[in-house]
């Protein structure tokens, strides 16, 4: 069966700092890409940083560089989400997500198609 499995989530203070991990587990192939994003209430979901799992190419969105790291343990199938100096605007629910290749070929962070189930992380003092 095919899973992602979410999992570090919880509060923090601001500048804090938590890691997320995603384990992929029961894909019969390759993916393309695995990622975070997040949607905060009332705001539209989105992207927080993906990884290429071909060439290793990383994308972080605007509000994620300098503060968020995405990095895999291959061996574990495992995807994670360092995340320092944590600020109250990064509340949110966060996914996991992967691109096995349903959409063809797509840029970093487009085209997922197996999702994790989200993983609440609030910060606030």
């Amino acid at each position: 069966q095919e899973q992602l499995v979410v999992s570090g989530g919880g509060l923090v203070q601001p500048g804090g700092s938590l890691r997320l991990s995603c384990a992929a587990s029961g894909f019969p192939y390759d993916y393309r890409q695995i990622g975070w994003f997040r949607q905060a209430p009332g705001k539209d979901r989105e992207a927080v940083a993906c990884i290429s799992t071909t060439d290793g190419s990383i994308y972080y969105n605007d509000t994620a560089k300098g503060r968020f790291t995405i990095y895999r343990d291959i061996p574990k199938n495992t995807v994670y989400l360092q995340m320092n100096s944590l600020k109250p605007e990064d509340t949110a629910v966060y996914y996991c997500a992967l691109d096995a290749g349903s959409w063809g070929s797509q840029p970093l962070c487009h085209g997922m198609d197996h999702w994790g189930q989200g993983t609440q992380v609030t910060v606030s003092s």
